[in-house]
């Protein structure tokens, strides 16, 4: 393998390419020198050409000094991206150096987070990062949308034609003529307004092992820290039965399908389902009542106790 000089300084690396280019490399050298580098300016040396994300180690350089990701590497075809020159094997170790010794901003700082970090603390950070964006919760299609939270309401709602409802409380009916298909049955997502917060009510139907099954459970459009400050009840019956669930909604950070693959809301067997329905138990019509609500910390006794939505 080869590689640039291996000279911890910044200053060998730059002079080492200014016979390439000395024009592009001789404002680098300015910011580097004049008071030092600083951290944009070096994080602009640091950017990959090809994705334009940080590049880490091992940072891969064409015989004229172009840099990019390793990552990038084979998507290139082993081809520098701006000389066209094959790119070999060879790392830029002074770049890799310089790397090791940054602090940088989050790159979620635009929205909102202030943290710096050590540059190889900074993916492990962004990838659980508060401020980070959240996924389209829509589990009827593959949508690849990110966004905060304003921005997915309004995209549910303009997009996916979701059902949008204010209130802390819901009462659904769910009909199906044919309840033998199962497979992939899926239906649409309800959104609620409550406590200045939005919460979204999935319905579905899917095979449990051999046995098909229908799974009403909630999420909350928000973090997990958060997502645990609330409470909600489900409940399902007819024919003088009925079934109940009770728990916390699950953040929207934790996908459709993880939390309905963990079992985490209410869960009724095609047969019971049948039965809650009545008639000739050939048709299915299920009504899925449940209320919202928030905890709050009881001053006097230190446990919590539910703020019901009026």
């Amino acid at each position: 393998m080869e590689s640039c000089s291996t000279d911890s300084s910044v200053s060998s690396l730059i002079m080492m390419d200014e016979d390439v280019n000395p024009h592009h490399f001789s404002s680098i050298t300015t910011k580097l020198h004049s008071n030092g580098p600083t951290a944009s300016s070096v994080y602009q040396l640091l950017e990959c050409p090809v994705c334009t994300n940080s590049m880490y180690p091992p940072i891969h350089q064409c015989h004229n000094g172009h840099t990019l990701c390793s990552t990038c590497k084979t998507r290139v075809h082993n081809r520098c991206p701006t000389c066209r020159q094959e790119l070999g094997d060879i790392r830029c170790l002074a770049l890799e150096k310089i790397a090791e010794s940054l602090e940088l901003p989050c790159r979620y700082s635009s929205l909102g987070c202030p943290d710096i970090f050590p540059y190889y603390s900074k993916l492990k950070h962004e990838s659980i990062c508060n401020f980070r964006p959240y996924n389209c919760p829509y589990a009827g299609s593959d949508c690849s949308v990110v966004g905060d939270i304003p921005y997915l309401v309004t995209h549910l709602r303009d997009d996916h034609r979701v059902d949008m409802h204010s209130g802390c409380t819901f009462n659904h009916r769910y009909v199906k003529s044919n309840p033998a298909e199962v497979e992939n049955a899926t239906w649409m997502l309800t959104v609620f307004h409550c406590f200045g917060q939005y919460f979204c009510l999935h319905f579905e139907a899917f095979q449990l092992g051999t046995a098909p099954v229908y799974m009403a459970f909630l999420r909350f459009m928000g973090d997990e820290r958060e997502a645990r400050t609330y409470g909600y009840s489900l409940e399902v019956g007819g024919n003088g039965r009925k079934l109940t669930y009770e728990g916390s909604p699950r953040s929207i950070r934790d996908s459709h399908k993880k939390v309905r693959d963990s079992h985490d809301g209410l869960i009724v067997y095609r047969n019971m389902a049948l039965f809650f329905s009545g008639a000739d138990r050939k048709e299915l019509k299920l009504r899925v009542t449940g209320r919202i609500w928030k905890e709050q910390q009881n001053p006097e006794g230190g446990v919590c106790i539910p703020n019901l939505c009026s």
